[in-house]
Order: structure tokens, then C-alpha cells, then sequence
């Protein structure tokens, strides 16, 4: 792993991140991309700086075949704070009230969320600290997570007068409907444990081993084949808004599609003759 990388893995400090460094760092450990969202002095909240920042690392990702898999981590005490209050009320002056510019706000970071579901590499999130409200929903829109036991989730936007609509989303895809009404209705905070029970997350680890953890993860599923994994996870998602019915001919197709693929052929063959396969990604 190289020097910068090793850095990154722990988690730094917010005294020694300056004002003028990037929203949204970005470094490469083999083919797992590591993103770390650092603002900690702002408690890493999705300014409109951050979610652009987000979705164009996001769009080059995407388009990049040599990243097979994405770690998303946060430097500071606090994973993601959700939106940015302090920029989203200081609109309140423009002619239209601001009406503008939240609808401008909240379309970005819903296609920044989609864009995750929607990467063709699987994304592991490293939480280290407090995800709350669209921070709590950038955790959910994750395909996995991992979490310090010292994490916790919440979605109190219900206390300030600002339901959680929009986390609500993911939150509501991620777990039990009354898990989920809980946490929108009272805005309580979830333990790590919790969010593994009700199953929010997949790993609780100790505090400063998340980032690790979130790379073990990554760095198995770069061992995959990186076409089949991207069929895999498309399918996932999209099953998941079907009937019963159409899902199973939705992913009948998939699997024919997927045995015609020259990695199934090869994993197949491997697998017959006890060998470990050797992946083309096709």
C-alpha cells in the first residue's frame, strides 16, 4: 500500500486539515479507489461544494475500468452531518425565498445518491462517527458498510422542522418499516449495534478500524471478476422495485446473459477442474 494511502487510512484530525484543502480526497490503493470526504470542520456536510465534488469523482470512477471497488470515508469526529444548514439558510434572502436553490440543492444530491447505486463498482462506507440525516442517507445508498463501534445514525430533521424526506428513501430500502418510521419520527440516534441489528450496516469493528475493515471488504470484491460483479449489482437493484413475478423473468435473462459471458465460462471451467480462475472481465 502506498505511503499517501496508509495516511489516509487513519483517521486525521481536523486541526491539521486547512481551509483551502479539497472538499472530497481521493486516492488509489491498487484497483480500490478511497474517497474521504474532508470538511471535519463542518462535519463533513454535503455542501453544495461536497456534492459536486462527490458526483464528478463518482462520474470518473464509473468510467474507470481499472477501479474494481470504492472505500468512502470521513477524516474528523463526524462521518457526514447531512446538508449543509448554515448555506441552505443563508438563501432565505433571495428574491424567491430560496425555493430556488433548494430545489437546485435537492436534485443534486439525489442524482449524486442515484449515481452511487448506479456505479458500476460496488462502494463500501468506512463510518467512523455521527451520519445524520443525508448523511445517514449517503451510508444507506452505499451497497456496504462498516462501522465504528462508536458510529452512530440518525435522522432528526423531524426536531428542526425538516422532515427526513429524502434519506428517508434509502433508509426505508435498507431496513424494516418500522425501524425506519422510528428513526424518521423520533430523530433518536442509532448505536452501531442497532444499525447491525436492523441491519443499516454490515460490520461493527473497533473504534479506528473501520477504514480497514471497509477495505478487506473492497479489496475481496476487486478480486471478482469486475463484469460479473457489475451485472450483479445492476440486478440487485433492479429486482428489488419489482413484483415477484417480473423479477424472476427480469433476473431469468440476467443469468442467461450472464452464462454467455466469457468470465462465466472461465468460472465454471475453473471451478470443475480446481483451479483458481483467471478473470478478462467480459
Amino acid at each position: 500500500m502506498g505511503s499517501i494511502v496508509g495516511v489516509l487510512l487513519m483517521n486525521a484530525p481536523a486541526a491539521n486539515i486547512t481551509h483551502d484543502a479539497p472538499a472530497l480526497l481521493r486516492e488509489r490503493d491498487k484497483d480500490v479507489t478511497l474517497l474521504v470526504l474532508n470538511r471535519p470542520d463542518a462535519r463533513n456536510s454535503l455542501s453544495e461544494a461536497m456534492l459536486i465534488a462527490l458526483s464528478d469523482a463518482l462520474a470518473d470512477i464509473a468510467a474507470d475500468k481499472t477501479v474494481r471497488a470504492v472505500v468512502l470515508a470521513a477524516n474528523g469526529s463526524a462521518f457526514c452531518a447531512g446538508h449543509d444548514l448554515k448555506e441552505l439558510t443563508s438563501r432565505r434572502s433571495d428574491a424567491d425565498g430560496g425555493r430556488g436553490y433548494f430545489h437546485h440543492i435537492m436534485t443534486k444530491c439525489s442524482e449524486m445518491m442515484q449515481q452511487i447505486l448506479n456505479l458500476p463498482q460496488p462502494i463500501v462506507a468506512a463510518v467512523q462517527g455521527m451520519a445524520t440525516a443525508a448523511g445517514c442517507q449517503l451510508v444507506a445508498s452505499c451497497d456496504l458498510a462498516v462501522a465504528s463501534n462508536e458510529a452512530r445514525f440518525a435522522t432528526p430533521g423531524v426536531d428542526i422542522g425538516l422532515f427526513c424526506s429524502t434519506p428517508m428513501v434509502e433508509l426505508s430500502r435498507n431496513v424494516a418499516r418500522k425501524h425506519a418510521m422510528e428513526m424518521l419520527l423520533t430523530g433518536d440516534a442509532v448505536s452501531a449495534a442497532d444499525a447491525y441489528r436492523i441491519g443499516l450496516i454490515n460490520r461493527v469493528v473497533g473504534s479506528g478500524k473501520e477504514r480497514a475493515e471497509a477495505l478487506v471488504f473492497a479489496r475481496k470484491i476487486a478480486g471478482k471478476s469486475s463484469h460479473i460483479v457489475k451485472i450483479g449489482k445492476e440486478g440487485f437493484y433492479r429486482q428489488a422495485e419489482m413484483t415477484l413475478a417480473d423479477a424472476y423473468r427480469y433476473t431469468s435473462e440476467v443469468m442467461v446473459e450472464n452464462l454467455m459471458a466469457r468470465d462465466a465460462e472461465e468460472g465454471l471451467k475453473a471451478f470443475i477442474h480446481k483451479r483458481e480462475p483467471k478473470w478478462e472481465d467480459r
